[in-house]
């Protein structure tokens, strides 16, 4: 018994004078700070190499070459269409007026040939006077008054349809609606005035059918 509280007792001897080892531990390493240089000079830009720039500028003005070709197609195209559009215009202008005038003039020769049955009519109440209308018979009378109305019916239908007669008693001679067939001198009138109707002019939609016959003061 002795013997071993002897053993046990040395066994704590060695173990209180036993050395326990340090363990290190590792610490991080902090890394030194880096100082930079800065350069206050400007960065250069790296040069182009000469067939480069030869090639750029080549191809550039092929560009602006084919720009200008487009340009000059695109104003020529344009040019050929305003003057398309102008001819065109001017196409219906002229469709439209001679349409206008087919629709007023066409009964022109119609009405040309009127003209004599109208002159006939006025020659024959011009034959009967009218000191005969009044002391003649009823039936000359009858025939005078059915003749006039006549001649006016058919002067009221041709003025429907744009035609008039050209009185100019009075007004002055005007070559593009008269036709002056002898001039006399007149005292207590005005020289190159109408003073007398031959033969009616008649206008149709302001159009001279037949010039006035006349007779004109002769200055």
């Amino acid at each position: 018994m002795y013997r071993r509280l002897a053993t046990l007792g040395a066994r704590q001897s060695l173990a209180r004078t036993a050395v326990v080892p340090r363990i290190a531990i590792a610490r991080p390493l902090v890394a030194a700070p880096v100082r930079r240089a800065y350069s206050t000079e400007e960065p250069k830009e790296p040069k182009a190499e000469p067939a480069a720039e030869d090639g750029v500028a080549k191809e550039l003005a092929d560009l602006q070459a084919q720009l200008a070709d487009k340009t000059k197609e695109a104003s020529d195209f344009k040019d050929r269409y305003l003057r398309q559009v102008a001819d065109f215009r001017n196409l219906q202008t002229t469709t439209q007026r001679e349409v206008q005038n087919a629709k007023d003039f066409a009964i022109q020769k119609f009405a040309k040939d009127l003209l004599d049955s109208i002159d006939n009519l006025e020659r024959a109440l011009a034959t009967v006077p009218e000191e005969k209308r009044a002391d003649g018979e009823k039936d000359l009378v009858t025939l005078y008054e059915g003749i006039q109305m006549t001649h006016h019916i058919l002067e009221n239908t041709l003025k429907k349809h744009g035609m008039e007669k050209i009185d100019p008693i009075g007004a002055k001679f005007d070559p593009n609606e008269h036709e002056a067939t002898f001039e006399i001198p007149q005292a207590d009138k005005e020289p190159g005035s109408v003073f007398f109707v031959q033969q009616t002019g008649f206008k149709l939609n302001n159009r001279v059918l037949r010039a006035a016959k006349v007779g004109v003061v002769k200055g």
